[in-house]
């Protein structure tokens, strides 16, 4: 039987969404075992003089306990 858990977790980029995933996936993977999926809650810019300053997600990662 496995078990697994839920955190929720923001993550920045000011290159796009798809770096800001996988940076938060990778940090959360330094401190976290058995990382096993996310889901992408919420997308957003930061503008900053009518350009996209940066890209923020939202999201659940879930992991497995040991």
């Amino acid at each position: 039987m496995s078990v697994a858990k839920n955190i929720e977790l923001t993550s920045t980029s000011e290159v796009s969404f798809e770096d800001a995933i996988k940076k938060g996936i990778a940090k959360a993977s330094e401190t976290i075992k058995n990382v096993k999926g996310a889901w992408i809650k919420e997308q957003k810019v930061s503008i900053n003089d009518g350009q996209v300053a940066e890209y923020n997600v939202m999201m659940i990662v879930t992991f497995v306990l040991d």
